[in-house]
Formats: C-alpha cells, sequence, structure tokens
C-alpha cells in the first residue's frame, strides 16, 4: 500500500496535553476525532477546545492514538483493539514493556519526542508535532500495513519518524530524556536548597541555568511511572552519567586544564553535530529492497538500520501484484546508505540506490 492515508476516523485515549494535541492536529487535517479520557473533567474539556469532534468511544476508528500514563497504556491499547476494528498505537515515553503486554499485529508501539512544560488540554497544540521525531517500535508480530498506516498519519501531522527496536528505543530516551529530566530536578533542587542559605542565589540564574533546568517545569506526576517502567535503562545511564562526573571532578581536583578542556571541547564538537530535523533532498538516498509479505520484515530492516546508525527519513510499503512479495521503500541519509546496502546484502537482500537530489 502507499504511504499517503487520506483523513478518516481517528479514536484518542486520554485527552491531555499530547492527546489533546494529536486530536487538534487530526481535525486541523481533516479527520473525524472521538476522544475518552478517564477524567470525565478532562474530556468535556478537550471537546469544549475543539481538539475532539466527540466524546466517548469511535467503533469505526481507522487509528487509535492511547496516550494515557505509561502505567495503564497497555490495559488502554488493549481495550482499544475490543472496541475499534483499526490500528491501535501509543505515545508512551517508554516501549518495551507495553509492547511486550499487547503483542498485537494491530498494534505499534509509539513515542512522539515532542512535549510542552503547559499542563493539560489547556496547553494542546496543533503544531506540537511539527518537525518532531517520533519512534515507531515494530516486531517481528507488528502487520506491515498496519505499520505502513501509523507511519502515514505521524508524517501528516508534520513528525519525522524513526523505526526502533523497543528496547533500542528505551536505552536511548533514558539517555537523552528520562536522565535529563532527572538531572535537571536534582540540579534544580540544589539551587533550591542552597537558596534557604542564600536568597539572593535564584536570582542569580542566569539562561543557561534556566536551559538546563526547563524540563523540571513539566508534569512531575508522570515520572514515577517512567522511572519503574524504564528502570533498568535508567539507573544504567545515571551510573554512565556519574562517571562521567566524577572524571570531571577529578580534572578540577587536579589542576588538570588541559584534560578538562579536551573534555569540554569534545563536548563542544558533540553538540554542534546534533542532527538537524530538516532533510534535504540532495543529502538523502531512496533505497529500495524487494521482500517477502511477511510479518517481522519491516522491523528486521529497521533493526538493522539502528545497529549500524542509519536514520530512516521515509518508508513505504509497495506490495506487487503476485500479493505474496513487495518492496520496502526507504529513504535513509546519504552518508549511511552504502553502509546500509552492503548490510542488507550482508542478510541476503537485493536492494538498489537511487539519489533523490
Amino acid at each position: 500500500m502507499s504511504s499517503t492515508v487520506g483523513p478518516g476516523r481517528a479514536q484518542i485515549v486520554g485527552t491531555g496535553l499530547l492527546g489533546g494535541s494529536v486530536g487538534a492536529a487530526l481535525r486541523r487535517a481533516g479527520w473525524h476525532v472521538t476522544g475518552t479520557d478517564a477524567d470525565a473533567g478532562t474530556e468535556a474539556r478537550a471537546l469544549e477546545l475543539g481538539a475532539i469532534d466527540g466524546r466517548g468511544w469511535d467503533p469505526a476508528a481507522d487509528i487509535t492514538f492511547v496516550a494515557t500514563p505509561v502505567r495503564t497504556v497497555a490495559a488502554a491499547a488493549a481495550e482499544a483493539l475490543e472496541r475499534t476494528s483499526g490500528v491501535v498505537t501509543d505515545l508512551g515515553s517508554v516501549k518495551a514493556s507495553i509492547v511486550a503486554a499487547v503483542d498485537d499485529p494491530r498494534f505499534v508501539g509509539g513515542h512522539p519526542m515532542a512535549g510542552s512544560e503547559q499542563l493539560g488540554v489547556d496547553g494542546a497544540d496543533a503544531d506540537l508535532f511539527q518537525g518532531a521525531v517520533w519512534v515507531l517500535t515494530p516486531t517481528a508480530a507488528t502487520d506491515p500495513d498496519r505499520f505502513a498506516t501509523v507511519d502515514a498519519v505521524v508524517r501528516s501531522l508534520g513528525a519525522d519518524v524513526v523505526a526502533l527496536p523497543p528496547d533500542r528505543h528505551d536505552a536511548l530516551v533514558a539517555v537523552v530524556s528520562h536522565v535529563p529530566h532527572l538531572t535537571a530536578a536534582a540540579l534544580m533542587a540544589l539551587a533550591d536548597a542552597r537558596a534557604s542559605e542564600h536568597a539572593a542565589l535564584l536570582r542569580l540564574a542566569a539562561g543557561g541555568f534556566r536551559d538546563m533546568t526547563r524540563v523540571a517545569a513539566g508534569t512531575p506526576t508522570i515520572w514515577p511511572d517512567i522511572c519503574g517502567e524504564n528502570q533498568a535503562a535508567i539507573v544504567e545511564a545515571i551510573d554512565q552519567l556519574r562517571a562521567e562526573l566524577d572524571r570531571m571532578r577529578s580534572l578540577v581536583v587536579d589542576g588538570d586544564q588541559a584534560g578538562l578542556l579536551q573534555v569540554l571541547e569534545r563536548a563542544q564538537g558533540a553538540r554542534r553535530n546534533l542532527p538537524s530535523r530538516v532533510v534535504h533532498p540532495e543529502e538523502v538516498v531512496e533505497v529500495r529492497v524487494p521482500v517477502l509479505d511477511r510479518g517481522g520484515v519491516i522491523a528486521e530492516v529497521s533493526t538493522l538500520a539502528a545497529e549500524l546508525g542509519v536514520n530512516i527519513a521515509d518508508l513505504e510499503i509497495a506490495h506487487s501484484s503476485e500479493g505474496d512479495r513487495g518492496v520496502l521503500i526507504l529513504v535513509v541519509e546519504r552518508a549511511r546508505a552504502e553502509t546500509f546496502r552492503d548490510g542488507l546484502v550482508a542478510r541476503g537482500y537485493h536492494p538498489t540506490l537511487s539519489a533523490l537530489g
């Protein structure tokens, strides 16, 4: 099927900030959106704000987005699979435990790397996902057409899709999302404690401190669940961060200015090289991979891409007239295209590359 999906019927489960933002974005694109929330007041407010068209459940929904707290996602997704016939995806920031618990061909794990310091559905924004990375986590059980549907709908919201194995996702977000939030909270707690001794301290907080602690202003109530669900990866990342801080402390204690400068310059270079969200045609290559039309092939190819450090900027499935085979059409960064092709060949695939720009 094509990776283009026209407006249809959507269901939102959990009409808070993220669910409300998805609903608002879908409605703007012409979708009919129904929403439900454990809190009737939140559900009513979403309708009042125009984030949804109606309240309750829509059995005819083509796609359902589960945007509940992490601890309830699996149960909510299971209920959505029973109540609707379409594909179901979620917005939880932890994936392995959820994907393992749901384990249904119609379910595609997802995580938009977007958020806001605004609280609740009143902070919902139809533009929240523009240019944001949205991770999808297909497995061997994932139906390829269902994945393509979620991929297309998510891209229509303005997001850039990255496909990762669930456990790989959890390890990465521990480093780039979960531990940074905990670090910001710890730094804010340190400053607050010092402020009790020196009242003027927080008045001295400049841009750097405010930038580093900005995420600490987010909703605290979601984080105990996140830390519980992704405990192992978060603890490992904290241990690695402690090792880096201990190393930095030793350099300061020893007065090793050359060593300290080297670490800071390496960090500066890494920060400057953070990938841009803007992809130009001349920077990418189309990779066409003939495949048997079977479950798990998308997960297999996307896992290989993740292992090789290849970012998938776009993905489409083209079915052949025979019905038992098709072609995966992927758009990847030009710099890693040859590596990706070689990896595919080593696994028995026969890919071809072509330039887009």
